[in-house]
């Protein structure tokens, strides 16, 4: 397939705190864009409130061909794309599908922006993840799965029951 009409999945960063402005003007452009957000409390001196707030500060996802990527960044709030050998880096379409499941799912996600040492490959067997793959990772004594999504330097962890993990094969 020609790599020029193809869309991929592209990381780009935003202004700080424009993630969701950007959001809403590509869509409004008819791109296909991607804005992982997740629920947090947070807490006011009068109030608390349950808010969305974009689980990659700074991050939005677009699907584009490649000639469409000088465009998209003339739209306000957006600074580059994520870069690779001094190339945009495309992410693979089954790390995107990775993130709108486990925000899906009523678990308990966590972001890493730390470059963790690679542990034990595992593979999740049961739930509604089965077959996704990663790491095990031991943290604040929970054991817990890494997925990582490449090229942006973070990784997601989920807290599953050990009986959900089994050692990959791979």
């Amino acid at each position: 397939m020609d790599k020029n009409k193809e869309t991929r999945w592209f990381a780009a960063y935003t202004t700080p705190r424009s993630e969701k402005k950007v959001y809403d003007r590509l869509k409004a452009e008819g791109v296909e864009v991607y804005l992982p957000l997740h629920k947090t409390l947070r807490k006011w001196s009068d109030r608390k409130k349950w808010v969305e707030v974009p689980l990659l500060p700074s991050y939005i996802f677009v699907k584009i061909v490649d000639k469409e990527q000088h465009n998209i960044l003339n739209t306000p709030g957006l600074i580059r794309f994520v870069k690779f050998e001094g190339k945009p880096a495309p992410i693979p379409e089954e790390q995107i599908n990775t993130l709108k499941i486990l925000l899906g799912q009523e678990l308990d996600v966590e972001l890493l922006d730390e470059n963790l040492k690679p542990g034990d490959k595992v593979e999740i067997i049961i739930g509604s993840m089965l077959g996704f793959k990663g790491e095990l990772i031991k943290h604040k004594g929970k054991s817990k799965a890494l997925i990582r999504i490449n090229h942006i330097s973070h990784g997601l962890l989920v807290t599953l029951p050990k009986s959900f993990i089994t050692r990959s094969v791979e």
